[in-house]
């Protein structure tokens, strides 16, 4: 009886590839778990993953557990094979590992922190978990140091895949070197009444509020957060 239900998508592997499969055409990138739930009608996230786990062993989906939204897919409900599967090999390229960037109050940093790039540090991803047309060959990755970004799903020792820039929107999420105070931060950009209002993603944590923007500099914001296995 198991085996027979396993060989079959059931309704709602149906759904899920559905939305793996409209939410990757719409965005260029795969959801999150809780978008999938939250779009499938399943309120558990445990019972997300269960699924999660069953398409993957029938070769429905890839999934990386160490990367945010690592969920590659490979076949659509009707089992036609996707294009960007076959290609899944060479859609692999290299990010280096350039410092560490604090997810919580700031610390002093050498003012190499930004700079420092060891050829022999970096680590793989795959192209098609990153936003459309995001330029690759620009792109570094900082190890994060702390936990003010807990409720964004960053946790200390994970790594964020930065995209160099020297300005942000509001609600963006950015690595900030606070001139005056030489350190280096992980926070939410706000600015907002002539200041600028870095925002932590921990309800036990107080936004850090700068007077004078002039002396935040924005170094990089985050497009990719790749998870920290957890030890066994």
């Amino acid at each position: 009886m198991m085996a027979r239900k396993k060989a079959g998508l059931g309704e709602r592997h149906k759904r899920i590839l559905k939305f793996l499969e409209s939410f990757q055409n719409e965005n260029g990138f795969p959801p999150s778990i809780r978008e999938i739930g939250e779009n499938t009608n399943i309120s558990s996230t445990s019972v997300v993953n269960y699924y999660l786990n069953q398409l993957e062993e029938m070769r429905y989906i890839e999934r990386e557990s160490n990367v945010s939204r690592g969920i590659r897919l490979l076949r659509t409900q009707d089992g036609n094979l996707l294009k960007q599967a076959a290609q899944a090999v060479s859609d692999m390229f290299q990010v280096p590992v350039i410092g560490r960037i604090v997810a919580g109050e700031p610390v002093p940093v050498p003012t190499s922190d930004f700079s420092y790039y060891d050829q022999e540090t970096g680590i793989e991803i795959a192209r098609s978990l990153l936003p459309p047309r995001e330029k690759t060959e620009d792109l570094f990755a900082l190890e994060v140091q702390g936990d003010s970004m807990i409720d964004a799903m960053v946790n200390d020792g994970d790594i964020v895949v930065m995209r160099p820039v020297n300005r942000a929107d509001n609600g963006e999420m950015v690595a900030v070197w606070l001139t005056d105070r030489d350190e280096t931060t992980l926070k939410y950009f706000y600015q907002e009444n002539g200041k600028v209002r870095l925002q932590p993603a921990n309800p036990l944590m107080d936004p850090i509020i700068i007077d004078n923007p002039a002396q935040v500099q924005v170094q990089g914001k985050v497009v990719l957060v790749i998870r920290r296995l957890q030890g066994g």
